[in-house]
């Protein structure tokens, strides 16, 4: 993606977020000249990768395949003795037109929050032993503390403030649908660890190769500066 490709997702987002007043915490507003200057402080916010996230699944197509959003509180699944939190919270930017691939978790279970704007589809399978899609079994779907079963494929409709539960080595994918407008979503789940815990059905990439044709509006969560070494 071109870094003036991200800059606008990011405004928009930005903008969305305003729009249905949630307020974010401060270091979603730091400036990258004000990322230079954060001490060891702000580590857990580096290591954890709280902030801002792009998505195009290396695809370069992010109007199509891709979402924009942020991490507001994350554990750490490889320091959990330095970082003591089990869970971890989401906000999600998608579009009409925008679509996240199928994929599961292995270890994080999750809860999809329809917080505003239009109505999300969220599709499921159950996997097989070997990961594949299991095109067979009916799907156990929590929602908002109703079970339903449902046919291998179906497309959940979440209206805002609806929510679904999805477990792990549940497949899903999701996408906006039509006529009902971009949608905010949250996600409040298990310890967060994009590197090692998707398996997507369709081998894709996960963060963006940047082109730089512009200055950076905000860094994302992959790009914060190691905090500057104190003077003796």
């Amino acid at each position: 993606m071109k870094r003036s490709e991200i800059n606008k997702a990011l405004r928009e987002m930005e903008a969305f977020i305003e729009e249905h007043r949630f307020p974010l915490p401060p270091f979603c507003g730091f400036t990258p000249e004000e990322w230079k200057e954060k001490g060891h402080d702000y580590d857990e916010v580096r290591e954890n990768m709280l902030g801002w996230d792009i998505t195009d699944y290396g695809l370069g197509d992010f109007e199509k395949v891709g979402f924009s959003l942020i991490t507001i509180r994350n554990g750490n699944l490889k320091m959990p003795e330095k970082y003591k939190k089990t869970y971890a919270e989401k906000l999600l930017y998608i579009k009409e037109g925008q679509y996240s691939p199928m994929h599961f978790h292995w270890s994080k279970m999750e809860d999809i929050i329809n917080r505003g704007g239009g109505t999300v589809l969220i599709r499921v399978y159950n996997s097989t032993p070997d990961e594949d899609l299991d095109r067979e079994s009916p799907v156990h779907v929590h929602t908002d503390g109703r079970e339903m079963v449902v046919e291998p494929g179906t497309q959940i409709e979440l209206k805002p403030g609806m929510s679904i539960s999805i477990q792990q080595g549940l497949y899903h994918d999701f996408e906006v649908k039509a006529g009902t407008g971009p949608v905010l979503l949250g996600e409040v789940s298990q310890c967060n660890d994009d590197n090692i815990d998707n398996r997507f059905y369709e081998p894709v990439g996960r963060f963006p190769k940047i082109e730089e044709d512009e200055a950076p509006y905000r860094l994302l969560c992959n790009e914060y500066p190691a905090a500057p070494e104190s003077e003796a």
